[in-house]
């Protein structure tokens, strides 16, 4: 019993919310047991400073090979993107092998680009699953579309985590949903917050939703600073550097770092993102698409890294 009193000590600073000093040794004899006393303090000081509550699944720790991992639940992407203005909701779906299904890219009176689904059709038997999408809708856009081959998703259920290997190869089409429906919601809404490592240190600080930076006047900075020095720099012995051009290596570079190499889906993504008055982005043009690709590409290497979307 004295043990007991100690421990509920130890929690009493990371009560939040609706949760009690009870509550909170629940949390560590049940979804969080296999967390040492650190691990659990830092686990709970995560949700905390999220506004998540591990009670209904908000967030939940692992510890694989005595490394500590939180994962955020379908349940708090949702809640997060409900206090965000504009939320309208979201679809989702499996596409099955034995399905009719057509989409096509079309372009919105702003000038971008958004995914239209022409045709879906179903019936039994279903087949087995090939892909899916998911639209997160929000007030005065377009919808934000994910659309996803079953082989990105693969390798979940070759995890080396048994948790999540059991639950994306029992539960497949319904991981299936919840990783595209959290994609979508982040995209549409900034949603800016990760899976994460004890590695961190002292983990991550009160959440604030993200707030996307403006790019067009940055850009139109860079077009001023163009037209008042020379296009070609080089200092006489090595050769000149054209700004255009370097522009563009670095897009390809970055295109590549994303994992776009069809022509079509590049052309696509420059279309949506860059926006260009003509046929080919300008200078300005270019420079607010490369801080574009950027973000992309932080992104994607922070869910590479997680690699750990475990179920909720």
């Amino acid at each position: 019993m004295a043990n007991t009193n100690n421990q509920l000590t130890i929690y009493n600073s990371y009560a939040f919310g609706t949760l009690t000093q009870e509550d909170v040794q629940t949390v560590h004899q049940t979804i969080a047991k296999d967390c040492n006393e650190s691990q659990f303090r830092l686990f709970m000081g995560v949700a905390k400073a999220a506004d998540a509550n591990p009670l209904i699944g908000e967030i939940y720790p692992t510890v694989y090979q005595g490394k500590l991992t939180w994962q955020f639940g379908i349940d708090y992407h949702i809640r997060k993107a409900k206090e965000m203005d504009g939320y309208m909701g979201y679809d989702v779906q499996v596409i099955h092998e034995n399905d009719e299904f057509e989409y096509s890219m079309e372009r919105a009176e702003d000038g971008r680009y958004y995914l239209s689904i022409e045709k879906y059709k179903g019936g039994f038997p279903l087949g087995k699953p090939i892909g899916g999408y998911a639209m997160a809708y929000k007030e005065g856009f377009m919808p934000f579309s994910v659309l996803m081959d079953i082989e990105e998703v693969e390798h979940y259920k070759r995890s080396a985590i048994g948790m999540q290997k059991t639950m994306w190869t029992n539960n497949f089409k319904d991981m299936f949903k919840k990783h595209m429906v959290k994609r979508a919601l982040k995209a549409a809404f900034g949603l800016r917050f990760d899976d994460g490592d004890g590695e961190q240190g002292e983990g991550p600080a009160p959440y604030n939703p993200y707030e996307r930076k403006d790019i067009t006047p940055e850009a139109d900075a860079v077009a001023v600073a163009e037209k008042e020095k020379p296009p070609l720099q080089g200092n006489g012995e090595e050769p000149a550097v054209n700004l255009l051009d370097q522009a563009r290596s670095d897009m390809k570079r970055k295109f590549s770092q994303l994992g776009i190499t069809d022509p079509a889906d590049m052309q696509s993504y420059i279309l949506k993102h860059a926006n260009p008055k003509g046929s080919k982005p300008t200078l300005p043009e270019l420079k607010g698409l490369l801080k574009i690709m950027d973000m992309h590409i932080a992104e994607k290497a922070a869910q590479e890294q997680a690699n750990d979307e475990l179920p909720v």
